[in-house]
């Protein structure tokens, strides 16, 4: 009888420890050691691709006999990354820009062990602001202060009542790790799942 398959995320995001946690699958996490800095001229896409794989191979050399998840997500606005904000002041600026706007994000997900093929996948999703007054803007952020998220909203909390609509394919990718694509991934991988 084969040992069973051991998995690991690559993430210390209790966001996306949540997440998987849905799939109640047994898990160690461990933090990547992985410079989140985008290349010169490097498209959002190319960027949480090319961190979602860094991620999950540099935790799969520590543990070699797992199969490591690593997620990135870059929320695009006006064709540019925007990061998570860190204070009230950005996350002011962040939301008064994006009022009435549309945001992309896109979330890399690689599935990665040693000596295997990595398995990766993408999510897209967008997410279209209402018309956000000033007095909206401060009454969010005094309420949950998502100076950790990109884009300066939580879309599972309060944040969900900033937005006219989210087109996605899966809810889930917008907090941080697509679990539809994950299941996915891991089925693949020799994983038991329903």
């Amino acid at each position: 009888m084969s040992a069973p398959l051991r998995l690991v995320l690559a993430s210390t995001s209790v966001y996306r420890r949540e997440l998987l946690s849905r799939l109640r699958l047994a898990f160690d996490v461990a933090r990547p050691d992985v410079d989140e800095t985008p290349q010169p001229g490097e498209a959002p896409v190319v960027l949480a691709r090319r961190l979602a794989r860094a991620k999950a191979e540099a935790v799969a050399t520590h543990h070699p006999d797992a199969w490591v998840i690593g997620s990135d997500q870059v929320a695009e606005f006006d064709g540019q990354p925007i990061g998570k904000p860190g204070d009230h002041a950005t996350a002011r600026a962040q939301l008064g820009a994006m009022s009435g706007r549309e945001v992309r994000f896109q979330t890399g997900l690689c599935l990665a062990r040693v000596g295997h093929e990595p398995l990766e996948a993408l999510d897209f999703t967008v997410v279209r602001f209402r018309e956000l007054a000033e007095g909206d803007i401060e009454r969010y952020l005094a309420a949950e202060q998502p100076y950790d998220c990109a884009g300066s909203f939580k879309s599972e909390g309060l944040g969900i009542a900033l937005f006219d609509a989210i087109d996605t394919r899966d809810p889930t990718a917008l907090i941080g790790l697509p679990l539809i694509a994950t299941a996915r991934l891991l089925r693949q991988a020799g994983f038991t799942l329903p």
